[in-house]
């Protein structure tokens, strides 16, 4: 039997393992470093001989319909009655996998356990959506949970090549994919399972599991993704193996390193050097054409490079939806149906990609792991090559070399989290519109507007715009050079071109239109280490090596850090870890006897953070941005920095001696409950009557009505999936300036109140076109009325303010709503 003081122990709900969380300080996150070298080397210590783990090869944060707050009627209410999802997680081991489930209280529970075999990825696939034509053939099977084994159902093929769907509801497979060639992972949405093959991605329906579409030019990546994608709810990103003009979006990546710097002090030294020759690159990449003045190798180059057979760092996104059943090309010869956005976004190959949660954003990274760039998709119906890519971030990670395989955005995008294999965590501040992250943009706990209030009202856009023109734009260090392609005379003209055409189709600022926004370095505020990483043991430096303060470096160091020695020989001496923003759940560790405050997750800025390494420890880390301690004074544009702490730590890793957790399950657990209100919610939406619901409904609450009616729950799901970019309008209303008065006329006649969708002032011709009518009879106007003198104008009166008394005169300005 286990201890009392155990935080391990049964769990009645699902028969699995319940572990409670300990409270995790500074101290104890470094004694962990110690227990590992106890670990390792336990002869050296006269103590018990530690406990036998089971090796973890892979982990990762799930997304299916036990945490997803947009179909699971429970968390609908989720800022009143404060039900906040679980966390899912997955654990892959050299013999089998597990999968566990973090609740708000804190407790993780076990919910599935197998020992069969080394399993490369796996996904529980959430339910599909359905329709009035298109059901689901799986529903009573549900949830289902696609695996990918060395040994497949068949037995016969090949390691690694067969997608198997087993039920979770009741433990049969209920089917098997065969491919010939390895397969590398597996993604899946509400409407497609995508499974990752060499150099080629296959989709199939959600409802059916036949096949949907095909990709076969992927660009190959050495790993550790070999062929990364990123899945939204809808679109599919990939790297394409080739640039095709005629299908390029505008935008995409600006530039290498060196350029992307250029505005910031980073590195103003190389720009002087190689200033002059980047600003035509930038061009180059932006338009697709050479500058003027360009030598004929230039040219030639030019041309080769088009024609070269694989070129790396190109990303192509799909609509899952309006693609083409079959193979999906991007060609010279291929229509654009389907294909969102084809764009350069990096030198190199690319090496991981993500969405975030709205799925406008994508970060992307290269093998070298310099840089990160983060694109906003702005589409265009008709084609890709009218659709716009705003590189709106770059953010540097360092000057070393290292694989990313993990990338996880902070569920209002003010925050991504970008992993290494080097087990390093590195946080970014980021703004969904672009922009250099401040205090005003982070330091609330809600997002805010691109642009303060005053900012609108003052009009300081147009004298930055002025001043930058005049100097060279983008802030650039160097007078008259510019990071920014609206440096070049070429882009001046494309510039006013676009505005002439916006102002000729009544169209003022188009997003997808250039001038592109400006583009924005990021340092990470904090790098979170895992402990094992912080200690080298060497003779040199004693047993292990302190990280900075709370391990949170605030800036990238500039001496080259000491070698690493990372413990995990899981993936050939690399680290795994994982890691997902989420509330805190650590109140639980901290003060067991206390009942929660409703309030007590809403004091922090930044969700806590959860990291989960190949040790199988979970880690919730406390993170706390504030306003630069060296900055003179703070004010809404002050820089931020970040002090982050371990708060609560749960050991989740499998021993030898525990049972598995099979199904089939109780109508009880939570995976099964999940499944079940996500698919009844599916079929309210469909307008469906779910299986198994009362008897005879009245009219009055039948399921047609709902979906007929628009106040109905079509329309809570409509909402929830509303992304909306808007255009700012003008940045002053008239009224918002000095030089306006605001005055009566008092025609000496009757009074007309005339709007502008009044026929009054349209006078027709003879040509029976409308014209506007000026000629007033000025006998009908009384001149003495009108007050020319300039006079103190009456303050406005503002809604919910009362009215003025000099406001209460006879006559009263009128002023149309359609106006």
């Amino acid at each position: 039997a286990m201890a009392t003081e155990s935080p391990r122990r049964p769990s009645r709900c699902t028969g699995g393992v319940l572990v409670r969380p300990q409270a995790a300080t500074e101290q104890s996150y470094m004694e962990s470093v110690v227990t590992f070298l106890q670990d390792v080397v336990p002869q050296a210590y006269s103590g018990t001989p530690p406990e036998e783990k089971e090796k973890i090869v892979w982990v990762r944060f799930e997304n299916a319909d036990l945490n997803d707050t947009s179909r699971n009627m429970e968390f609908h209410e989720i800022h009143s009655t404060g039900n906040e999802p679980p966390l899912l997680l997955m654990l892959g081991y050299s013999d089998g996998m597990q999968v566990w489930s973090i609740p708000i209280s804190g407790e993780a529970q076990e919910l599935f356990s197998v020992r069969h075999g080394p399993v490369r990825a796996a996904r529980i696939l959430p339910a599909p959506q359905i329709s009035a034509q298109k059901c689901d053939n799986f529903a009573e099977k549900r949830p289902l949970l696609g695996v990918c084994k060395s040994i497949g159902s068949s037995g016969t093929s090949p390691p690694y090549c067969c997608v198997d769907l087993y039920s979770l509801r009741t433990g049969e497979m209920v089917k098997s994919i065969q491919f010939k060639t390895p397969i590398y992972d597996l993604h899946c949405n509400k409407r497609i399972l995508v499974v990752v093959l060499q150099e080629k991605i296959a989709a199939f329906d959600s409802c059916t599991f036949t096949k949907k579409f095909f990709v076969t030019s992927c660009y190959p990546c050495p790993g550790p993704n070999m062929n990364p994608i990123a899945l939204g709810s809808r679109w599919l990103a990939y790297a394409e193996n080739k640039l095709i003009r005629c299908h390029q979006s505008r935008g995409g990546a600006c530039g290498d390193n060196i350029q992307s710097y250029t505005a910031t002090v980073i590195s103003a030294a190389k720009t002087i050097k190689t200033g002059l020759t980047m600003v035509g690159k930038v061009v180059t990449q932006l338009t697709g054409t050479l500058p003027s003045g360009a030598t004929e190798e230039e040219i030639l180059a030019h041309s080769n490079l088009r024609r070269s057979p694989l070129v790396p760092g190109i990303v192509t996104i799909i609509d899952t939806e309006t693609v083409a059943e079959g193979q999906v090309l991007v060609s010279e010869d291929s229509d654009s149906d389907g294909i969102v956005a084809h764009f350069p976004a990096h030198e190199k190959p690319i090496c991981c990609m993500a969405f975030n949660p709205s799925g406008m954003l994508l970060v992307t990274t290269d093998t070298l792991g310099h840089d990160f760039h983060v694109f906003q998709i702005l589409t265009h119906p008709w084609s890709s090559s009218q659709s716009a890519v705003h590189h709106l971030y770059t953010l540097h990670r360092g000057e070393t070399e290292a694989k990313v395989q993990d990338i996880s955005f902070s569920h209002d995008c003010r925050w991504v989290v970008v992993s290494t294999l080097r087990g390093t965590s590195h946080v970014f501040p980021i703004n969904p519109y672009g922009g250099q992250p401040c205090v005003r943009t982070h330091m609330s706990p809600r997002v805010v507007n691109r642009m303060s209030r005053f900012q609108k009202s003052a009009g300081l856009e147009e004298i930055e715009q002025e001043l930058s023109s005049k100097q060279g734009g983008r802030c650039s260090p160097v007078p008259g050079l510019s990071s920014s392609p609206s440096g070049s005379p070429l882009h001046g003209k494309l510039n006013s071109q676009d505005t002439y055409n916006n102002f000729t189709n009544n169209n003022p600022g188009n997003p997808r239109l250039l001038p592109l926004p400006s583009l924005t370095v990021v340092l990470p505020l904090a790098q979170i280490k895992q402990p094992m990483t912080l200690g080298t043991i060497t003779k040199r430096t004693g047993p292990y090596l302190f990280g900075a303060g709370c391990f949170s470096i605030k800036a990238p160091c500039k001496s080259k850090p000491a070698p690493q020695i990372s413990p995990s020989k899981s993936v050939g001496g690399e680290f795994c870890v994982a890691a997902v923003f989420g509330a805190s759940r650590s109140w639980f560790a901290n003060n067991s006897g206390l009942k929660r405050e409703k309030d007590q997750s809403k004091q922090f800025v930044v969700e806590s953070l959860y990291i989960i390494s190949c040790y199988g420890s979970l880690v919730e880390h406390v993170l706390e941005p504030r306003p630069l301690s060296t900055a003179p004074k703070i004010s809404d544009d002050t820089p931020l920095e970040m002090v982050t702490c371990p708060r609560a730590s749960w050991t989740l890793v499998r021993t030898p001696q525990w049972n598995e957790l099979q199904p089939p399950f109780n109508a009880n657990h939570p995976l099964l409950l999940a499944a079940d209100a996500v698919q009844y919610y599916q079929y309210l939406l469909a307008g469906l009557v779910p299986p198994g619901s009362p008897g005879p409904i009245t009219r009055h609450e039948s399921y047609d009505s709902l979906a007929s009616d628009h106040s109905g729950q079509e329309d809570e799901e409509w909402l929830s999936q509303v992304e909306i970019v808007t255009h700012t309008g003008p940045h002053r209303r008239l009224w918002m300036g000095p030089q306006f008065q605001f005055k009566t006329i008092h025609p000496s006649g009757q009074t007309t109140v005339i709007s502008s969708s009044s026929s009054v002032l349209q006078s027709h011709g003879p040509s029976d076109t409308p014209q506007p009518l000026l000629d007033f009879d000025t006998d009908d106007l009384d001149l003495n009325s009108l007050r020319i003198q300039p006079v103190r104008s009456e303050p406005v009166s503002m809604p919910g303010s009362p009215r003025p008394a000099a406001d209460r005169r006879g006559v009263s300005t009128v002023i149309d709503a359609t106006s």
